[in-house]
């Protein structure tokens, strides 16, 4: 086998496109929407509208150190280029923990979802199958990989806009209501618009910014785009727009059809009102979509660790290993590694007592925070090192500039004030802090070796 240190470009902007939809739409909008609904009632639709604005500033953020250098292939290497080598390799292995955490969940949850169909069938067999057949999809090319996670998306979009074109069927006309329309009172009869004031709004904000986790894998395709400077625009300005459509556009429906204090009470929202149509199979339709849902999670989880370990090697940061590439331009070992890890990790989720493992996962929302404020503290430095002139010519600038990225950094520091208000989520902070502590000695250590 050829090998060479090179990637090879072979990700369409339709790749790119649904690989940043199908990370930010995934079993958070399926089941996860109920507990911010109970939050904030109706106004958590402004909550979606306000965490899409900040989702897209930290996009157009990346992508505008992306088409300006697409040879860095991750974010790590630009918090490295200017903020400094030591903001480099923490934000590198931060991200890096953060999705191995969220494969860990993925595998477990497509375990949990072919039980649905195979009770009879030990979860083990599923998982184990799953690590395998997607390891060997991220082994084979990266045009293959973003075929299959194209399609895996696809999937999941064109379930969510028959599901609203249907909503919509049922609020205007009735359909699958006995000919009754609902109409969109339900968004304002129980207790109003701000069921919960405007302080309940805010306080949701935090579990809608995660259900945004994900976006920044756009930065980590660069390096394997066929024409960076077309394709990562495209994607970027497409998404923001259309994960809006998708999550309020589904809330709003969803709130129509329902009283917002009956979701998730009986049920995914989604399974009733496939139901409410008269479709019987609602329940596997949806086990299906979320299975793909799943599917398509780890398909990028394994891939973006990879391409950042793959990058971090290039600076030093980790093992020189993690740059060997395949023939056909893939860093084969990080996929390896990828799937022993979750292998292991399924193996522990099993012994460990769930309070532990709640712990790690905490440490999955305070990582993706830090990534975020990183990506937007990179763009700021980036700019002070261009002159009026340079920044004027920026191929793909992020409107407004550093103040934007300044904005976007204050409202991320009050996300983390949100986690630190609920005891729940409280202790991630705690994880936070201790797992910097770690990689600043992890970090002394490399430097001297």
């Amino acid at each position: 086998m050829q090998e060479t240190n090179k990637l090879k470009r072979g990700l369409s902007t339709r790749h790119i496109r649904f690989m940043a939809l199908g990370s930010a739409i995934g079993t958070g909008l399926f089941y996860g929407s109920a507990d911010a609904i109970k939050m904030a009632g109706p106004s958590v639709l402004l909550a979606y509208i306000i965490g899409g604005v900040v989702a897209y500033i930290i996009m157009r953020a990346l992508g505008e150190m992306s088409v300006n250098n697409p040879q860095s292939s991750s974010f790590s290497r630009y918090a490295q280029d200017y903020l400094g080598p030591m903001a480099g390799y923490i934000t590198g292995w931060t991200y890096c923990f953060e999705i191995l955490i969220v494969a860990i969940a993925d595998v477990t949850a497509f375990g949990i979802y072919m039980g649905v169909w195979f009770p009879e069938v030990p979860h083990w067999i599923w998982v184990l199958s799953v690590v395998l057949i997607i390891g060997g999809v991220n082994l084979m090319s990266v045009k293959v990989f973003g075929e299959v996670e194209f399609w895996f998306s696809f999937f999941k979009v064109a379930t969510i806009i028959i599901m609203i074109v249907a909503g919509f069927g049922m609020i205007i006309w009735g359909i699958g209501n006995g000919g009754q329309p609902t109409g969109i009172s339900n968004l304002w009869t129980n207790g109003g618009f701000f069921a919960h004031g405007v302080v309940g709004m805010l306080l949701s904000l935090q579990m809608v910014m995660f259900a945004y986790g994900g976006i920044e894998i756009i930065g980590i395709t660069a390096g394997e785009a066929e024409d960076p400077e077309k394709s990562i625009p495209r994607a970027i300005n497409s998404v923001p727009w259309r994960i809006l459509v998708f999550y309020v556009g589904t809330l709003f429906v969803i709130m129509s059809i329902y009283p917002w204090n009956q979701v998730g009470t009986q049920g995914s929202p989604f399974v009733l009102t496939f139901q409410h149509l008269g479709i019987a199979a609602a329940a596997s339709i949806l086990n299906f979509v979320v299975l793909t849902a799943s599917l398509s999670a780890i398909n990028s989880d394994v891939f973006g660790v990879g391409r950042m370990l793959h990058g971090m090697a290039q600076q030093g940061h980790a093992p020189k290993v993690f740059m060997k590439v395949s023939g056909r331009g893939i860093p084969w070992v990080t996929v390896v590694v990828m799937m022993l890890a979750m292998l292991i990790a399924v193996y522990l989720n099993y012994l460990m007592p769930e309070k532990v493992f709640l712990v790690i996962a905490s440490l999955a929302t305070f990582a993706t925070v830090w990534v975020w404020i990183m990506i937007l503290c990179s763009q700021i430095a980036f700019r002070r090192t261009l002159s009026r002139q340079q920044a004027q010519a920026l191929k793909f600038a992020l409107p407004g500039g550093s103040y934007t990225a300044a904005f976007g950094v204050l409202f991320l520091i009050f996300i983390i004030g949100m986690i630190g208000y609920f005891p729940d989520t409280r202790v991630s902070l705690y994880v936070g802090a201790v797992w910097i502590v770690l990689l600043l000695a992890g970090y002394k250590l490399v430097k001297k070796a």
